[in-house]
This record gives structure tokens, C-alpha cells and sequence, in this order.
């Protein structure tokens, strides 16, 4: 099997577990990998530049916050990769720069937390700075690998970087949106704050300060696990939760009449207090409660 099919199948395999999984996998299913021709294909190593055995060049790169490599962002928005230590003819650096020169797809992880890994496919590592230690890597369309003639999986055209400088522009707000999602369903043992619904599928990070205002910041005490419905209805002030963590229900809601979802989702929502994490650290930020809450009464006042 060549090694431009083995990338195909990887990244056919990776589109599977995320339509079953989600966007987020797990370690242990990148470690545990795929099986092509008899053979198993992990996706995922002990370092941070990953060659299986059945393929010429690197598979992957992986990035973890506050790990031992400085990887960030260029001012450009392109993803900065660290080398593996601090000699260019490492072995592993140098897979990293011929698949450069050969214009060879690879896999971006990126660890929203311990054990749990956000997929980017197909990336490319678009130059090389040996002076700083570090590869530029821009993320192209998963759809764009398909268009390829003559069974390759790449065409470069006019139009290449500025699609691929978009799309890294995405999957850098995808990364945050996603840790964020990670860190806040965790510590409510992934069942909705309001409900206790426990279909991760169906849950939401939810917001009490918007990420675009000054206070919106992405920590867990700026967030609680909703499930879609009460998300939805926490966005649109349909509800609100008072400083002291209890659901309060629009007025115009408590006398309306309708089916059992309003009856029993919402209507029997109204003064029930929320379920906080277990660590007090994570439990929402009463001040942050409060001026949400204000702007709630603000709104519900003019309906």
C-alpha cells in the first residue's frame, strides 16, 4: 500500500470516529488506531512527532498546552510547531521537512485536556526556520483532499493559501471553543446544570458572560453544562439564574399553555436550583451570575 493511500484511509478513518464521537477523540482510541492490511496503524505517540511503522514519513504532529514545547500561533495565524529538541537533523525534524518538500498531508492533535485530542486534517507544513527552531503549519478543507486528480490527494492552485490561512483561522477559535466545551462538561460530570440530562451528545458549554465581552473569559467558573433546550432558552432569556444559582423563568412562560416540553422543561425548571461541579473552584462566579442576571430582568421587564 503506498503511503499517499495509507494517508487517505487514516483520514476516512479519522471522518468515521468524529461522526461517531464528535470532534474531540480520545487517546486511547489514536493510540489504538486503525488495522490496514492486517497491520495496526496508531495515530498518536509518546512524542509529539508520530511515524508509524507503515508509513515513510510522520502521520502526525500533536500539541499540548503548557507542555514542554512552545507551540503558539504566527502573526500570520499560521500554527508554529516546535522542533523536536534542538538539532534540525533530528531524525524526526528532518521526516517533518521532507514532507514539507513533498507536499504531504499530516494530522494536527491538539489537547483540549488529559486524554482528550481535537483532530485537524489534512495539514501541511508550509516552512521551515531552523534559526527559531520551528515549522509553520497551515490546516487545508477536509473536503479539498477529495478533489485531487490521478488518485493524489493535494492541488495547489491560486487560491491555496488563502483558503488554508481561513481555515487555521477557524481551527484556532475551534481549539478554544472545544477546550472550553472539554474543561466545563467535565467538571459537571457532563450532565446539564438545570436538568441533569447526561447525553454528552446533547450538551453545551454554555456561557454566562458571552466570550465576545471584556469579562467573557473561557474559565469554568464563566460557564455551566446546558443541555441544547436550556441553553437555547438561557441565550434567548428565556431563562435566568439568580446570583444565589436559583433558575428563574420568564413571567409570560409560567402562565403560558403548551405541551409537555414547556410544561415540564421549562415551567417546571422555575426556582430550582442548578447543580454546581464538585470542586467549589468551578462553580459559577456569583458576580458574573449577577450581571448576567441584571441583564435578564432588563430584557424580561419590556416583554
Amino acid at each position: 500500500m503506498s503511503d499517499w493511500s495509507t494517508r487517505k484511509q487514516v483520514f476516512d478513518w479519522l471522518d468515521a470516529q468524529q461522526n461517531m464521537y464528535g470532534d474531540v477523540l480520545s487517546r486511547e482510541l489514536l493510540s489504538e488506531g486503525l488495522q490496514l492490511d492486517g497491520q495496526r496503524v496508531p495515530l498518536i505517540g509518546p512524542q509529539g512527532i508520530f511515524k508509524p511503522r507503515i508509513c515513510d514519513l510522520p502521520i502526525s504532529i500533536t500539541s499540548i498546552p503548557d507542555g514542554p514545547y512552545d507551540d503558539g500561533y504566527a502573526e500570520s495565524g499560521q500554527i508554529l510547531y516546535k522542533y523536536r529538541g534542538t538539532d534540525p537533523r533530528h531524525h524526526e525534524n528532518v521526516g517533518l521537512r521532507t514532507a514539507m518538500k513533498n507536499k504531504v498531508p499530516l494530522v494536527y492533535f491538539f489537547r483540549v485536556m488529559p486524554g482528550r485530542y481535537l483532530a485537524e486534517y489534512p495539514v501541511f507544513i508550509v516552512n521551515d526556520s531552523p534559526q527559531n527552531l520551528t515549522f509553520n503549519v497551515q490546516v487545508d478543507d477536509k473536503l479539498y483532499r477529495n478533489r485531487a486528480p490521478d488518485g493524489e490527494m493535494v492541488v495547489e492552485d491560486a487560491s491555496t493559501e488563502f483558503r488554508r490561512e481561513y481555515i487555521t483561522a477557524q481551527v484556532r477559535q475551534r481549539v478554544h471553543q472545544k477546550s472550553f466545551r472539554e474543561r466545563v462538561l467535565r467538571a459537571y460530570s457532563k450532565q446539564c446544570a438545570i436538568c441533569n440530562l447526561k447525553h454528552e451528545q446533547l450538551l453545551d458549554a454554555a456561557h454566562i458572560i458571552p466570550d465576545s465581552e471584556e469579562m467573557g473569559v473561557p474559565s469554568v467558573n464563566n460557564g455551566m453544562a446546558l443541555c441544547k433546550i436550556h441553553h437555547a432558552a438561557f441565550d434567548r432569556m428565556f431563562i435566568g439564574i439568580r446570583p444565589d444559582r436559583t433558575v428563574i423563568v420568564r413571567s409570560g412562560l409560567l402562565t403560558e399553555t403548551d405541551g409537555p416540553m414547556l410544561k415540564h422543561g421549562l415551567q417546571g425548571m422555575h426556582l430550582k436550583r442548578i447543580n454546581v461541579p464538585s470542586r467549589r473552584l468551578d462553580w459559577p462566579k456569583e458576580s458574573l451570575l449577577e450581571s448576567r442576571f441584571e441583564k435578564f430582568i432588563s430584557q424580561t421587564s419590556k416583554s
